[in-house]
């Protein structure tokens, strides 16, 4: 049964409609195609020549000792060759131009298309197969573009140039190679029957291994962790030997194929020359007519295996279009509505009307939610693993969508404002922090056009810049993937420095303190009462130090808002908060207390 991580076998060994998709990518481009197909034309043509001057120079001048027109025909024949070299030259860069800027186009629109999808799609996808979708499934049509489209007709008329060449010079010499054709043909179709299933079992085994190695590769942590190298390595082993086995099967059916195809070839040859040398001593053909034919006769097999090949080319294509266009077609859940409201400045106004919502069917992890932030509160939200807290950042931001109810920003219902200008206004702090590969300073501005005044004002108002002083190149120093060369704490703090550049109207932080050390926590909380003035903040956390200051502090439980109020007034409740307190929170204050006072003295 197919999972999570698993390709679906798809497509057919030719489909008109993928096709037609297909050449819409080089359409921009057709006017190098037209060019591609003229050349290559003149290049099928050019081969043509060749055995026929073998003829002329054979009977005409050689067996006539005529040495001044064998020179003649010799210089003519190694023109034509340059002539030949240099059509071949052009024609083959324009169509790798083609497939190359074909390539790049979809690539971009791939890439776009993700960046569109909310979370959801992603929970779904696993990054390794759409990491296939957008490398190896599009290299694959560059085949097609640069090798096949303008390529089959070219051995197409190849052929039939061919054919034409041989009937005019002897038909019954001709007729005996046809005779090796009905064979070509039942040897050509078993060949592709079995190559194609054996490339889709490939396309399959290659995505399975992509999407393992992404998973165990990000991981290796805690395989390591919990020693278990040798239990991964040797799943890694059977989808490995599976991939490999399934290779050699394909690479089986090629190197049989392919000899049988010159066995075939062979044995028409020796046909002719049987026939054509007892015509010869017969007097019914000249011996240059043998020689071209001979040379007409190995080059009518070379566009059959090309064909053959070209059919690999198209099947191949095919199944990765058929996966590409699936990716394409498929419609991000979360989209802009017509006449989307654009906010330049939100006040920060937040309210959650009777808030249902779901991630699979009717699983309700959020239920009647319903709270009012007013612009400048800080209110936080608590409640155990589960009742619903993250739930609530997701659907404010519109990493996914709500089933029912209303959420409002500034009193607009957010699923009628711009996205982006929606996500603009609001910042948001993890607790894992993802940092990208490149300096300090893209990591805090994400490749806006802040000023580097600006990207150190944001870095010093959260204490970032102690640490990034003491880095040897400073703001410009590299970040490893991840941040692999700098802490936990260290990363919490350029993100937020990260969220701050950004200039938002409301901060939203996700247990963002939850990770870093005391030391680390006292610089974040000293910037925290800056970078909180005049700006609405929604906080979830477990350390009571980031909270107990709150305005308001919304318990969440199983999905429901339970009780709502401040910190004293939730304690004297009691209720879920102050069993919460009770549980997880009394220690805390007491080292709160103790910090206090270790900063008073």
């Amino acid at each position: 049964m197919q999972n999570y991580h698993e390709e679906e076998i798809l497509g057919k060994a030719y489909d008109s409609r993928l096709m037609r998709r297909l050449l819409t990518y080089i359409a921009p481009y057709k006017k190098y195609v037209v060019i591609s197909f003229f050349l290559l034309l003149v290049v099928s043509a050019l081969k043509l020549i060749g055995p026929y001057l073998s003829k002329i120079a054979i009977d005409n001048y050689i067996l006539k000792g005529d040495y001044v027109g064998l020179r003649k025909i010799a210089a003519l024949y190694l023109a034509m060759l340059v002539l030949q070299f240099i059509v071949r030259y052009a024609q083959t860069y324009l169509m790798q131009l083609t497939g190359q800027l074909a390539n790049y186009d979809m690539r971009m629109e791939l890439f776009s298309h993700l960046q569109k999808h909310n979370l959801g799609f992603f929970d779904k996808n696993p990054v390794g197969r759409l990491m296939t979708r957008v490398t190896s499934d599009v290299q694959v049509l560059n085949e097609l573009y640069s090798s096949g489209v303008v390529s089959i007709f070219g051995d197409v008329f190849t052929l039939v140039g061919i054919v034409i060449a041989m009937l005019s010079i002897n038909w019954r010499l001709a007729l005996i190679t046809f005779v090796s054709i009905p064979f070509l043909i039942i040897v050509t179709s078993i060949f592709r029957r079995k190559v194609r299933n054996s490339y889709r079992d490939i396309r399959l085994k290659l995505a399975r291994i992509n999407s393992f190695l992404q998973e165990h590769i990000n991981g290796m942590k805690v395989i390591q962790l919990f020693t278990k190298e040798p239990v991964v390595f040797k799943k890694y082993d059977n989808i490995n030997v599976s991939l490999k086995n399934t290779i050699i099967k394909a690479v089986f059916y090629y190197a049989v194929f392919f000899p049988v195809i010159e066995l075939i070839g062979a044995v028409s040859l020796a046909l002719i020359v049987f026939y054509g040398g007892r015509s010869i001593l017969a007097g019914a053909l000249t011996f240059g007519v043998l020689v071209s034919f001979i040379q007409y006769a190995e080059m009518f097999f070379s566009p059959i295996r090309d064909l053959s090949e070209k059919y690999n080319i198209l099947q191949s294509a095919m199944a990765s279009s058929e996966r590409i266009f699936k990716l394409l077609d498929k419609e991000p859940s979360i989209i802009n509505p017509p006449q989307a409201v654009k906010l330049e400045r939100i006040r920060g106004e937040v309210e959650f009307r009777n808030v249902w919502f779901a991630y699979k069917d009717e699983d309700y992890v959020l239920e009647d939610v319903s709270f009012h932030i007013k612009p400048g509160e800080k209110i936080a939200i608590v409640g155990a693993t589960g009742a619903g807290k993250t739930s609530i950042i997701n659907l404010l931001f519109r990493f996914y969508e709500f089933q029912k109810g209303d959420i409002c920003i500034d009193g607009y219902d957010i699923r009628k404002l711009d996205i982006m200008s929606l996500r603009r206004n609001m910042s948001l702090v993890l607790q894992d922090v993802f940092i990208f590969s490149g300096t300090i300073a893209d990591n805090i501005s994400l490749g806006e056009n802040f000023s580097s005044e600006e990207i150190e004002r944001a870095a010093k108002l959260v204490n970032a810049d102690k640490f990034i002083s003491r880095l040897k190149g400073g703001y410009d120093s590299i970040l490893e993937e991840g941040g692999a060369n700098i802490s936990v704490g260290e990363k919490q703090l350029l993100s937020f420095a990260r969220a701050l550049a950004f200039k938002p109207s409301v901060l939203v932080l996700d247990e963002a303190t939850s990770s870093v050390d005391t030391e680390t926590e006292i610089l974040i909380q000293d910037a925290l009462r800056k970078m909180l003035r005049g700006r609405t903040a929604l906080v979830i956390a477990h350390r009571l130090s980031t909270i107990r200051d709150a305005d308001r502090i919304i318990v969440m439980h199983h999905g429901k808002v339970r009780e709502v109020g401040t910190h004293p007034q939730l304690i004297k409740q009691g209720g879920i908060y102050y069993r919460l307190y009770q549980l997880q929170y009394k220690n805390e204050e007491k080292n709160f207390e103790k910090e206090r006072i270790d900063r008073e003295s």
